[in-house]
């Protein structure tokens, strides 16, 4: 029989792939961090603009049925998340699973977590805000893209802290999937597939992801939305980054690691050790004593 060759790993060696990850990731210097966050925070913006302008302009043609609006929105959005884990950039989302992994499996300090998670978030917000200011200069946030642009951003801050929390663990639970598939499969196309699914999902959703609202709700500032600066920090912006940071470090990295890591490591048991008294362990060890001079010949009697 030939022998089956997969192009797909398993789900072991796909996670011991994202600690890997993470190692590489803590191991670059503060500045090639930053620098692959702020791209990461443009391709944000890339796909972003990109969901804005087409499903912007669908906005008089779905009245009557608006989930064809939003459906179109979901599609478009992944490319941003094809780019940006094809090409290596660092999104503070994907970050806070593949470092949180690498501590819990000893291969990091973990000062590398507070190291990388800041970093990488304002490099996404500084990407994703000169992404939008540059979009606004250009005259391309006009019509019915600003419309959808505000409407978008005025939605993100009306919901109370706990819900936006929630939704952000949402959120970064189905985008550290799509890492977790993409290092599974082996191709261009599976890595496609990998991403888009889960990536299209949140979107469809309404989950929340910080990256994407670094570049969202700014762009729905300039456009002219009723939130203040304020507002999208301490309604959004902050909830969302602690869902976020919870869904990658603790469910995934943890849940992972307990699945197959080191958390998940039944260690050997102590209590049989501890149930032998002195008096027995003193035996044990005058038997073995007595046991290696029996076999060891005397010298004196010759061979």
């Amino acid at each position: 029989m030939p022998e089956v060759v997969s192009i797909v790993k398993g789900p072991k060696e796909a996670y011991e792939g994202m600690v890997d990850k993470g190692v590489e990731l803590a191991n670059k210097s503060a500045v090639k961090i930053f620098h692959q966050s702020f791209f990461a925070g443009c391709y944000i913006g890339f796909g972003g603009m990109l969901s804005m302008v087409v499903a912007g302009g669908l906005d008089d043609t779905v009245k009557d049925n608006p989930a064809i609006q939003t459906f179109v929105f979901a599609a478009l959005f992944p490319v941003n998340l094809l780019i940006i884990l094809l090409t290596g950039g660092v999104l503070f989302t994907g970050t806070s699973a593949t470092v949180a992994a690498a501590v819990y499996e000893g291969k990091l300090p973990w000062q590398q977590i507070p190291r990388t998670f800041l970093i990488s978030w304002l490099g996404n917000l500084i990407g994703g805000v000169i992404f939008a200011l540059l979009i606004t200069y250009c005259d391309m946030n006009v019509d019915l893209t600003a419309k959808l642009a505000m409407k978008v951003a005025e939605k993100k801050i009306k919901k109370d802290f706990l819900i936006t929390f929630i939704k952000g663990i949402g959120c970064n639970w189905l985008v550290c999937m799509a890492v977790f598939l993409s290092g599974q499969a082996q191709d261009m196309a599976g890595k496609m597939v990998g991403i888009w699914f889960p990536i299209s999902c949140f979107v469809a959703i309404g989950f929340e992801h910080i990256p994407a609202n670094q570049f969202m709700i700014p762009l729905g500032l300039l456009a002219g939305a009723d939130v203040s600066v304020l507002e999208m920090f301490y309604k959004n912006f902050l909830p969302v980054t602690l869902g976020n940071g919870f869904a990658g470090s603790i469910i995934v990295a943890a849940g992972y690691s307990f699945a197959f890591g080191r958390l998940g490591r039944n260690n050997p048991s102590p209590l049989p050790v501890s149930r032998c008294s002195r008096e027995d362990l003193a035996a044990d060890e005058k038997a073995k004593d007595d046991k290696d001079v029996a076999i060891v010949p005397d010298a004196a009697q010759g061979p």
